[in-house]
């Protein structure tokens, strides 16, 4: 039986995910951001353990880790977690640039680096849902383009680093997708959200579940996910 340390468990691809490998007997680890949101999630999946450590704090992971037990085994660390802020250059802040690199990069590095002990021993899956911002910028989404830019360069690096340990690497890059980012991004765009016309989380979820399932000869290195009408 694995086990998934997962981020973003609570809506949209998250959710997605942690339903289909819960109800497949699957050992899951749900990142929580406060011990509210702790126990909302452990009544979602009963048997769930949960980790409480704010990704928009990634310095204070460590710390918050210290004083919760850490599984000892991961079979993988699912990044899925992300945050979006719409704006021009012209007018975005610091605070604007640093929300979204904070818990769209360097809260998938810091996790990363506290579980690597773990995934090494098991030879496990680090794998990254980026986005197709990730692979081209336009205008409006400079921010959270460069950090999911940024996060395609950490999984790159984290593969040519952990290769010879046999951990596996993957990053995902789905294209507009049905769920609250996605109803907050035609927000920010002034557009009429209809979900309708975007990707089934579900679908995502079946991509990441290929990934990790994929037997250990191959590895799936990119993926990317676009809307099929």
């Amino acid at each position: 039986m694995a086990t998934h340390v997962i981020t973003g468990a609570g809506s949209g691809i998250g959710a997605a995910v942690a339903r289909r490998l819960h109800a497949r007997g699957d050992d899951l680890v749900l990142m929580a951001r406060d011990a509210g949101r702790a126990k909302e999630l452990a009544g979602t999946y009963p048997g769930a353990r949960t980790l409480v450590g704010d990704l928009a704090n990634p310095e204070r992971l460590s710390w918050a880790f210290s004083h919760q037990t850490l599984p000892d085994r991961v079979d993988s660390l699912l990044h899925i977690a992300g945050v979006v802020d719409l704006g021009p250059v012209g007018e975005l802040t610091p605070k604007a640039w640093r929300s979204q690199l904070d818990v769209n990069l360097v809260a998938p590095a810091e996790l990363t680096r506290l579980l690597l002990p773990q995934l090494r021993v098991s030879q496990g899956h680090v794998l990254f849902v980026n986005s197709g911002a990730g692979l081209h910028a336009n205008a409006d989404w400079a921010a959270y383009a460069a950090s999911k830019h940024g996060l395609k360069a950490l999984a790159d690096a984290l593969r040519a680093e952990e290769h010879g340990n046999g951990v596996r690497v993957t990053s995902v890059y789905p294209g507009r997708t049905a769920s609250p980012m996605q109803a907050k991004v035609h927000q920010q765009e002034g557009k009429e959200y209809d979900p309708s016309r975007w990707i089934d989380p579900e679908s995502v979820a079946t991509t990441i579940l290929m990934a990790l399932d994929l037997p250990r000869d191959a590895e799936v290195n990119d993926l990317t996910v676009r809307p099929g009408r």
